[in-house]
């Protein structure tokens, strides 16, 4: 067994990496223990030969003005550019400008979490039941339902309202409508963290596999996994910051931690409270932006696209890179969508997601085949060590990301975005706060020995 660290980091995501940070700056001696042979977790962008982004495999939006990530990116001279340009919808009638968006946010300005919580299709259902079958409102209905389950990659018969509104009120304070990317992508983000680690001397393990969590009060036996060996490493503590998905995975599945003793009741009861939204996204690279001639409505061509929507069954949103001119654009498939396109391989997703494309636009498929130069994607789904996209809450969820963040016996801490309770789960400023929320506990605790 090797010498014993002071604290032990499960998960080089962002928030493993701030809590990291954090740490070794107070003077502790960190180790961080990441099962994938790469840090970023969920944030994943990859390099791509010939072009001058990084093609986001994951996290891509920075979501409003976040101090964490604004701030960060700010003191490394990194510049952020908003997400602008036109919305297009797409309808039996063909493209055309979106107009949706008002009646939407009529929708959900009405939910309210001062009576008892519902899911968001109960919430629909009572407050909205047009027995005269008002086509316009049942539009705006199914506007709403896509709006929730593609943003949130929720399934809306379990979402809850509750948490919604949390989520409203968090993006209010931060102008989260709006989105913003850094000169590359989030790629800023991890060498900012890469250069702090190199610099604090945090020794980082990567495919590196966590099996077991053995632990009494402040004192952790770690049993790792690296390719075929196992070794046991031994900390004061552990701050566990692996997805939701993993954490609720069941003994003996790949990626799963096994605890002795077990965590909590109360812990895993409140893990029950929340879910793991479901998505595919699939990026596709091009020679040229052929869309930009294009003229659905015959005046205005789609140069300035953002984002196209549609109910497509697999890939219903799609954006583009504007303001920047990239031939990139992304399938965005969520909840459902997602569920039928996991566990396919990159083929049948390219396939599908350029017929899918061609359709929405209008055009042949061969029109968007002779032009592509590759896909990329990735199934956070498949993937052991994520079993999910980001996290949700589901109705009766009020207190459960503050249980499952809460520290036990002060040895076992926890971070990652499920565990932000300031209604920005799901995100990546959520997970850096919650990251170095995590590490200020830590630290209160040692102190107080």
């Amino acid at each position: 067994m090797s010498e014993p660290q002071d604290v032990i980091v499960v998960g080089a995501g962002v928030a493993g990496l701030a809590a990291a940070v954090r740490l070794a700056e107070a003077g502790l001696s960190v180790l961080i223990l990441e099962a994938r042979d790469r840090i970023g977790g969920r944030v994943y962008p990859q390099l791509v030969s010939g072009l001058d982004v990084p093609i986001e495999l994951g996290a891509e939006f920075i979501h409003g003005k976040s101090a964490e990530v604004w701030e960060m990116l700010r003191r490394h001279g990194i510049e952020l550019t908003e997400v602008e340009g036109d919305a297009w919808c797409a309808s039996a009638q063909g493209l055309g400008p979106c107009d949706f968006f008002s009646e939407v946010d009529e929708i959900l300005e009405k939910m309210d979490d001062s009576s008892e919580d519902e899911s968001f299709l109960s919430f629909l259902n009572r407050c909205f039941p047009n027995s005269k079958r008002n086509p316009q409102l049942e539009e705006a209905k199914r506007d709403a339902i896509r709006y929730v389950s593609g943003f949130n990659a929720a399934d809306p018969a379990l979402v809850g309202v509750h948490w919604l509104v949390q989520e409203s009120r968090a993006e209010e304070k931060t102008e989260g409508d709006r989105a913003f990317r850094s000169k590359n992508g989030y790629q800023d983000l991890l060498d900012i963290y890469e250069r702090k680690m190199k610099g604090l001397k945090i020794e980082l393990r990567i495919a590196t596999v966590v099996e077991a969590i053995n632990w009494s009060n402040r004192r952790v036996e770690v049993a790792v996994r690296h390719q075929n060996s196992v070794s046991r490493l031994s900390s004061l503590c552990v701050l566990i910051t692996v997805p939701l998905g993993v954490l609720k995975a069941g003994s003996g599945k790949l990626g799963s931690i096994h605890f002795a003793p077990p965590l909590p009741a109360d812990k895993r009861a409140a893990m029950d409270k929340m879910e793991m939204g479901r998505v595919i996204r699939v990026a596709l690279r091009f020679r040229e932006r052929f869309w930009d001639a294009l003229r659905p409505n015959g005046k205005k061509t789609l140069a300035e696209m953002s984002f196209l929507f549609s109910d497509d069954e697999l890939f219903p949103t799609w954006w583009t890179t504007n303001p920047d001119k990239y031939p990139i654009v992304t399938g965005w498939a969520p909840f459902k969508s997602a569920e039928q396109l996991s566990g396919h391989d990159l083929s049948f997703l390219k396939a599908n997601a350029v017929k899918t494309f061609a359709h929405l636009l209008g055009i042949r498929p061969e029109i968007v085949e002779n032009s592509l130069l590759d896909a990329y994607s990735h199934d956070w789904q498949s993937d052991a060590f994520s079993r999910g996209a980001y996290s949700y809450g589901k109705v009766g969820c009020d207190g459960a990301p503050e249980a499952i963040g809460a520290p036990v016996d002060d040895t076992l801490f926890f971070a990652g975005e499920v565990t932000d309770v300031s209604g920005n789960n799901g995100t990546v400023h959520g997970a850096i706060a919650s990251g170095e929320r995590a590490a200020k506990e830590i630290l209160k605790s040692r102190n107080a020995r």
